[in-house]
């Protein structure tokens, strides 16, 4: 009797403990949990219908114009334009990444990690991010003199400098939408391809290209801003410009990055990946519940009832001071859209994710309407624009309605275009959480 005891003990303790559930479904136990923390900087946006297009009050305008309804998940938006300063911590993180590998394969200790905790070769190694660069050691600066400084023929007063030229960032994409081709699919066993021809590295110099403020505008005084914008700390606060679209990507691809690398030191689940935001995503918000309206605030005017302008644009007859600011001012100066955005119209315009067709709105789908094409070098240039929209500080007032899309190319930057990122909203709504 006591040998049968003792058997339905140890049965119960091992069936117990596993995850068989005593037999019944359970689903896998003892799962991370999820509860969505709105990322720093971030504002969530519900999801929700809204009708995408025009909302311009000129009847023959409407007339030759499409408009759809459209409905869009929920996401997390960035609440200002990314600014000069937090694009510069990019900028310093690919220079201190080069640095750490030129350093580490010079032979300085401590500088790359080349085995894991189980004794295990690294290929490639792993930069350690603990270990300082003493950038004013004079055996660091022959190391680095070569790779990463302008050569003494192209130094302007002698000045020592880095060669912005060669911060190149290196990562990998995946073609999702190639890859759910039926045909893409399909080989020996249906999902035994390899996933290989899916995916592509790119690099790419990820400076921002400071020469736009004097290339855009000829006979104007904008050496200062080409000086100074990007570098002095009187400009930290205000938007990223000379930024380019593949530039833009390169940064949430980082941003991911950075995000992913720290979750997973604290055992947490990864969130989804940060990326510039659709079309349809960047017009619902920047209505902020306001459907019809033709600016954020709402309302077909850009003065509020005091006569103060309400964004950073090109007002009257080009009277650029008229709403306080010359050029770009500091993100956040004007008042907050009703989902709390900041400068969704002027100041500058935005990148957003989508490939621009002047008859998109006609085939893309009215849910998530997203419109992608991954131009090569090779392709023709009309292939390579992208839907730019918000208008900047040297548009009028139509630029900057929340409907108006405009376009630009892919590898082309200007003193008047930056850019936000988003997040995608894991789930249904922030309630189902509470």
């Amino acid at each position: 009797m006591k040998k049968y005891i003792g058997i339905t003990i140890i049965s119960i303790i091992l069936f117990g403990c596993g995850s068989s559930g005593n037999g019944e479904l359970v689903g896998v136990q003892k799962r991370s949990t999820w509860n969505p923390t709105t990322p720093y900087g971030m504002v969530f946006v519900p999801q929700g219908s809204y009708v995408m297009g025009p909302s311009d009050q000129d009847v023959p305008f409407a007339n030759v114009t499409s408009a759809k309804t459209v409905s869009v998940g929920a996401f997390y938006l960035d609440e200002t334009e990314i600014t000069n300063n937090e694009y510069r911590q990019f900028t310093n993180w690919v220079r201190d990444s080069i640095a750490h590998i030129i350093l580490g394969e010079a032979g300085i200790e401590g500088h790359l990690i080349e085995e894991d905790e189980f004794g295990n070769f690294l290929e490639p190694a792993r930069i350690n991010w603990k270990t300082k660069i003493r950038w004013n050691d004079p055996e660091i600066r022959e190391i680095l003199e070569e790779e990463m400084y302008l050569s003494d023929h192209e130094r302007f007063d002698g000045k020592r400098e880095f060669d912005t030229r060669k911060f190149i960032y290196k990562y990998q994409v995946i073609d999702l939408q190639d890859a759910s081709v039926k045909k893409s699919r399909e080989g020996e066993a249906i999902g035994k391809r390899d996933r290989s021809q899916f995916l592509s590295e790119i690099e790419l110099n990820i400076y921002p290209d400071t020469l736009v403020w004097t290339h855009d505008y000829a006979y104007s005084l904008n050496e200062p801003y080409t000086k100074n914008y990007f570098h002095h700390p009187a400009f930290d606060n205000y938007p990223v410009v000379g930024v380019n679209w593949k530039q833009a990507s390169a940064f949430a691809d980082w941003r991911t990055k950075i995000m992913t690398d720290f979750l997973k030191k604290s055992d947490e689940p990864v969130m989804a990946e940060f990326r510039l935001p659709t079309e349809s995503e960047w017009e619902y918000a920047a209505r902020g519940g306001l459907d019809f309206s033709p600016y954020p605030w709402g309302g077909p005017y850009t003065r509020n009832i005091k006569g103060c302008f309400l964004a950073n644009f090109k007002p009257l007859r080009g009277n650029y001071t008229a709403d306080g600011g010359l050029k770009t001012i500091k993100v956040a100066s004007y008042n907050p859209n009703g989902y709390g955005l900041y400068d969704m119209s002027g100041n500058v315009a935005e990148w957003t994710s989508n490939a621009f067709d002047e008859s998109a709105f006609s085939f893309s789908h009215d849910l998530n309407t997203d419109y992608h094409y991954e131009a090569n070098e090779s392709d023709h240039e009309v292939l390579k624009r992208k839907v730019v929209r918000g208008g900047s500080w040297k548009d009028i007032s139509y630029f900057i309605q929340t409907s108006t899309r405009s376009y630009e190319y892919q590898d082309t930057a200007k003193s008047y275009i930056g850019f936000r990122c988003a997040v995608d909203f894991l789930g249904r709504d922030q309630k189902d959480f509470e």
